[in-house]
């Protein structure tokens, strides 16, 4: 395998059939269409572990709804700065979705569909922060349109399912939004996909990439063996990215770049019930989310969600949180101790320690039993009754630990490393992934090919027209944009934001 003969030449490779690596790929393929692209799936299929759509935890986080973007600060102010930033990221993927269905890259668009994005509490003190939450964010430019909601009859109106049974002298409240959708990022990976393959990039299922090795030129050596056959293949590549989900970290740990020092992962499984009865699902058409329990890490936020699936409706609620050492659904068992290494052991050890709160709130979770499941979802769904839900394992969730002084710190995102050189690059972490990940994949361009970004941005910015903007500082650039979407994404009126805001108190 030395042999130098043996060796094949490409542009770019890109490790694992998810979104992320869709994205880049499409992307580049844009700017750069003579380059060749090289992509490897370990597994049968595209899309097969966190962009799966029964897999994601999350499919269309623009921050509308999400609690955990929104913390109260300990002067009962609502800090709404994160999700601002989210759904700015969020509205560069849906231009850039646009442009691919106007210019055929997407052959369909029915990866997205319109779907209310509700924020539920309930509570004098839940009802409070929502209000604040609502006053401070519906003043936004991305974010008008919003409603407060504090009626039972309107609540009782909107989610019929969730108001079943409701004893309503506990105050509620909603923030809700019409204008959010739902994304299946599975579809929107297999579309983008079939565009590379179009397009010439030789797309490997069932190959798993062994080993990255730096070349004395600053390519990289990348040894990959075809699982059915059992042969070998090595190629050189100018560029290499990893999204390869939870693998990620293994393989740029054997990359050996610096970035990757003192950089571990901890795996954190998530369970769904999943609703089997087309009745109750037809009641409920809205993706709700609540607080996170006390100590639970901010992944965990639940939710009662409807995902549109191959045109079909379906709903969930959880998430519950799992474990087990596997870095994908479809992992090893060895995964976790074979990422500890001597440049990352304190860091590991000391989130241990850091974080005996995520430690106790997992092994409350996994003593939880169905009935304990089903009970938890009560205040969501107050006549919830086990026998209408089947459980289900979402993918495998990594998340980053860095180190921090002499130990290590625990983070919850999404995380792009990249070397100094450019030549490699990979995503680490979970939310809010995929649904920014058109402006992740920019960032590594950015970054990793700062020679040819300047000559790529007048087509970047066809794209995306608002690169290098901020939507939430020019209104006017974000209806124009939001309108353009709307219509290049067959999405209807109910996506329309409406530019005042409601209050419902009747």
């Amino acid at each position: 395998m030395s042999n130098a003969a043996t060796i094949q030449k490409t542009d770019v490779v890109l490790i694992g059939a998810g979104i992320m690596s869709a994205t880049l790929g499409a992307l580049l393929r844009q700017v750069q269409p003579d380059w060749s692209i090289t992509m490897f799936e370990r597994l049968e299929a595209a899309a097969p572990e966190s962009s799966d759509p029964w897999n994601n935890a999350g499919t269309g986080h623009s921050a509308l709804c999400e609690l955990n973007y929104t913390p109260q600060n300990a002067d009962g102010s609502v800090d709404v700065s994160k999700a601002i930033d989210i759904n700015e990221r969020f509205q560069v993927s849906r231009q850039f979705w646009s442009y691919a269905a106007e210019n055929g890259v997407l052959a369909t668009t029915n990866f997205i569909n319109p779907i209310p994005h509700v924020s539920f509490t309930h509570g004098a003190d839940g009802v409070d922060y929502l209000r604040k939450r609502y006053e401070a964010l519906s003043r936004h430019p991305l974010f008008e349109g919003m409603q407060f909601i504090d009626s039972a009859d309107e609540f009782s109106k909107r989610l019929p399912l969730m108001a079943k049974g409701r004893d309503f002298s506990d105050p509620v409240a909603l923030n809700w939004t019409d204008y959010g959708t739902d994304i299946d990022f599975g579809a929107l990976t297999k579309e983008l996909l079939a565009y590379l393959g179009r397009t010439g990039a030789d797309i490997g299922f069932g190959h798993e990439v062994r080993n990255l090795s730096k070349q004395s030129d600053g390519s990289w050596l990348v040894k990959v063996r075809n699982l059915r056959s059992g042969k070998d293949r090595v190629l050189s590549s100018k560029f290499v990215f990893v999204g390869a989900g939870g693998y990620a970290l293994p393989l740029l740990q054997k990359s050996g770049i610096k970035e990757m020092s003192g950089i571990g992962g901890f795996p954190v499984s998530g369970l769904f019930l999943r609703c089997n009865n087309p009745a109750l699902i037809s009641q409920h058409e809205a993706k709700v989310y609540g607080k996170a329990a006390v100590g639970a890490p901010p992944m965990s936020v639940p939710h009662l969600d409807t995902r549109v699936i191959n045109g079909d409706r379906g709903l969930l609620f959880g998430p519950y949180a799992g474990w087990t050492p596997k870095f994908l659904k479809d992992g090893k068992l060895t995964d976790l101790f074979g990422s500890v290494k001597p440049n990352n052991l304190f860091s590991m050890l000391g989130v241990g320690v850091t974080e005996l709160g995520l430690v106790k709130y997992l092994v409350s979770e996994l003593l939880k039993s169905p009935a304990g499941r089903v009970h938890a979802m009560e205040e969501f769904i107050p006549r919830a009754e086990g026998h209408d839900w089947e459980l289900i394992m979402a993918g495998q969730r990594v998340q980053v630990i860095r180190r921090k002084g002499a130990g290590g710190v625990l983070e919850f995102g999404t995380a792009v490393i990249t070397a100094e050189d450019g030549s490699i690059a990979g995503l680490l972490g979970a939310s809010p992934g995929a649904s920014t990940g058109v402006s992740a994949m920019l960032d590594v361009l950015q970054k990793c090919f700062p020679r040819e970004y300047a000559s790529w941005e007048p087509k970047l910015k066809e794209m995306v027209p608002s690169l290098g903007l901020k939507l939430s500082e020019n209104q006017a650039l974000f209806r124009e944009v939001w309108d353009w979407s709307n219509k290049a994404l067959h999405l209807d009126d109910a996506n329309t934001p409406k530019h005042a805001g409601v209050d419902s108190h009747a």
